[in-house]
Formats: structure tokens, sequence, C-alpha cells
């Protein structure tokens, strides 16, 4: 990359990021209120966004070879217990991923 572009890809990435932090506040400013839409989506998107990672996380796995999906039924347990202990997304998630690399580094 020439230094123009490289400027030009910089300044494209801080318009973009500056956008994409600005404009709700742009949209929907504090006085008014939020459209009836936009608070359904942020009920259902995130259920959304956690089914959607679990389908692309298991979508190449086997269940005839291999360690026939063990470890990701293990952490997958993991995950769901957690979740139902605590009730925390990001914790449920991280000691899924924890478990499943644990036991993919050590065991299988």
């Amino acid at each position: 990359m020439t230094l123009t572009e490289r400027i030009i890809t910089i300044a494209m990435v801080v318009l973009g990021t500056m956008l994409t932090r600005f404009l709700p506040f742009l949209l929907f400013p504090a006085g008014k209120e939020t459209p009836k839409y936009v608070r359904y989506l942020g009920t259902v998107l995130p259920a959304a966004v956690f089914g959607l990672l679990v389908v692309y996380s298991l979508r190449g796995v086997s269940v005839l070879t291999g360690s026939h999906g063990l470890p990701e039924l293990t952490s997958i347990a993991v995950v769901a217990a957690l979740h139902l202990w605590k009730k925390q997304m990001l914790l449920s998630i991280a000691g899924g991923t924890i478990c499943y690399m644990l036991l993919v580094q050590f065991i299988f």
C-alpha cells in the first residue's frame, strides 16, 4: 500500500467507527422515545446471536469420526450449566470456550 492508500484506509476506518458510535445518539436522542421495533430488536437479538454462534460453532462437527463430538457436547453442557446457574451470557460463553480448549488441547 502506498502512503496515500494507508491514509485513506485509516480515515475510512475512523469515519466508519465514528458513524456507528454517534449515529444511534443522533437518531434516538435522550428526550425522544425509542421506537417499538428498536426495543423489540434489543430483546430478541442477543438470543438470536447466541443461537447463531452455536450453529456456526457446530457446523463442522462429525459424530462419525475423530472424537465423535465429545468435546463439543461436553462444552455445550458446561455452557448450559453455567447459564442456568449464574444467568450471565458472557460467563457461559467464556466457560464453554475454556472447557472446549482444555479438552481439545489436553484430552482429545
